[in-house]
Order: C-alpha cells, then sequence, then structure tokens
C-alpha cells in the first residue's frame, strides 16, 4: 500500500520538470492526481503542446489514476475550475501542491512593467489562488464536523531566500510565496490543513536558463554516478509532507539530490540598545557594530 494511498493531489505546473515528478511519484504512491499545465513556454507564452494529457497518459499506462487540467492557477475563475474539478472527477481533495511558475530573467534596470507583473503573477497569484479555493472547500468540511487531513505545499527558491542577481521579480514572488506559507499555516491549522513550502535545487528549463547555473546543472555522463540535479530528488520530501500523519506545518524545506535543510525565516541578531532616541551621528557611528 502506497504512502499517499486514498488521496486525491492537485499538482500544479506537472507538465514538465519538477512538477512531473511530483505526480508521477504520487501517483506511484496510490495518490489520484489533478494534472495541471498550460504547456506554455518557459517565459509564459502560449504553448502548441499537451504535457498534462502526456503525464496522464503515462500514470493511466502504469495503472495509477490522474486527470489532466489546463486551467490557468493565476485568474480566479482558473483556480475555482482546478479545485472543483478535483472535487467532481475524484470526490474528495486533500493535497494542493503549488508549483506552476515562469522565469523572465533580466537585470532591474532591464526589467519591463511586463515582465514584472507576468512573474509576480504567475507564482505568487498562482499559489494564492488555488490555495484560496482549496481552502474555503476544506473550511467547509470542518464547519460540518468532517475531520479535514489536508496539506498544501509551496514552491519558493532560494532565489528569493537567499537572493540571486537578475532575478528581482522571481526572487521577490519566491520569497513572498515562504511568507505566504507561513501565514498560512497559521490561519488554516484550525480547518486541519497543514501548509509548508520547498524551496528545491534540481536541473529543470528554469535553472538551465538561470544566470550562474547553466553550467553546474548537467547531467553526469557516468550513470553511475548520483544525479544531485535528478527533478526526482525532489519529489520524496513532497510526497512526505503530503502524507496524512506527518505532522510538519509552517516550515520551508531546502532539498537538493539527498539533502534536505529546513530554512529558519528572517532572524534578529546584533543590537544596538539606548534607552532614548537615537540621532543620526549616534547612529552613523555605531550602525557599523552591527555589519
Amino acid at each position: 500500500m502506497g504512502a499517499l494511498e486514498g488521496r486525491v493531489a492537485i499538482i500544479t505546473g506537472a507538465g514538465r520538470g519538477i512538477g512531473r515528478e511530483h505526480a508521477l511519484l504520487f501517483a506511484a504512491e496510490g495518490a489520484k492526481v489533478v494534472v495541471n499545465d498550460l504547456g506554455g513556454g518557459l517565459d509564459g507564452s502560449p504553448g502548441q503542446s499537451t504535457p498534462a494529457d502526456d503525464v496522464v497518459a503515462e500514470i493511466k499506462a502504469s495503472g495509477g489514476e490522474a486527470l489532466a487540467n489546463h486551467d490557468n492557477v493565476a485568474t480566479w475563475e482558473g483556480g475555482e475550475r482546478l479545485v472543483r474539478s478535483a472535487v467532481e472527477h475524484f470526490g474528495d481533495l486533500h493535497v494542493l501542491v503549488n508549483n506552476a511558475g515562469i522565469v523572465r530573467d533580466r537585470t532591474i534596470v532591464n526589467l519591463s512593467e511586463e515582465d514584472w507583473d507576468a512573474v509576480i503573477s504567475v507564482h505568487l497569484k498562482g499559489h494564492f489562488v488555488p490555495t484560496r479555493h482549496a481552502a474555503a472547500y476544506w473550511r467547509d468540511q470542518a464547519k460540518v464536523g468532517k475531520v479535514v487531513k489536508a496539506s498544501i505545499i509551496n514552491t519558493s527558491s532560494t532565489s528569493g531566500l537567499l537572493g540571486n542577481a537578475g532575478q528581482s521579480n522571481y526572487g521577490a514572488a519566491k520569497a513572498g510565496i515562504a511568507a505566504f506559507t507561513l501565514i498560512a499555516a497559521d490561519e488554516l491549522g484550525r480547518y486541519g490543513v497543514r501548509v509548508n513550502a520547498i524551496a528545491p535545487a534540481a536541473r529543470t528549463r528554469m535553472t538551465e536558463s538561470t544566470p550562474g547555473l547553466k553550467d553546474y546543472v548537467v547531467k553526469p555522463p557516468d550513470p553511475a554516478v548520483f544525479d544531485v540535479w535528478d527533478p526526482a530528488n525532489i519529489s520524496p520530501l513532497v510526497a512526505t509532507l503530503a502524507m496524512e500523519n506527518c505532522a510538519a506545518t509552517g516550515d520551508v524545506f531546502f532539498v537538493q539530490g539527498g539533502t534536505v535543510r529546513k530554512f529558519h525565516n528572517w532572524t534578529m541578531t546584533e543590537a544596538l540598545e539606548k534607552n532614548d532616541r537615537w540621532s543620526v551621528s549616534e547612529l552613523a557611528q555605531r550602525l557599523p557594530n552591527v555589519l
């Protein structure tokens, strides 16, 4: 019996890369999976392919259950239809994995307003909208007395938590997702919903186009060598966080290869203390002490 037997899961951006690996592993572990993907380009431009349908076909060929969904999760109506499709097709919903995203990497002086808005929308709003509709579903279940054991797993990034030049739009969205995760965990715990996030490092279309990473994410030529950049390395943690009996909530985890590390959110360190208001001249003299 799989670790996710009987669980119904939505995975956004599941047509390629890390999301595809999530969908395949979830299905192998017994989950019924809604595979959401628009099939667009890396920059969010329209695409002609149907990666969600391909993943569903692969899951069904292996004996699993899956449904393709092509809604835009950054739109209110799209997120609502996505959640409704899971409930109507599979009868319930237990897990939401927010994974969909795009990149438009440029330095700040070269970013257009549209580049900024598109990335913030797909990542940050694309996390909020499905979460909002799934949370409303679970709240309604809890109100009628049903025991809810649901899980949301969001996708942040070291580009947001640690910073990366050329990715101010992407990094800002990913940092926002980490903060959103902490707040959502505080709010939704009363309904039986746990919320966590991952900051994955793996070989995907995004990392292969990320400044400074292209030369590092290559696949080892020797198949006997462990591929630390394989996107399949990320999914076991996500599946673990999706399990009914997992206790983690309000946490953000870095995951790459065989490494899983917990992040701490912004932490105050050294302090300047005075039992009065500081003057500018005093702070100018003392501030270097905390740098």
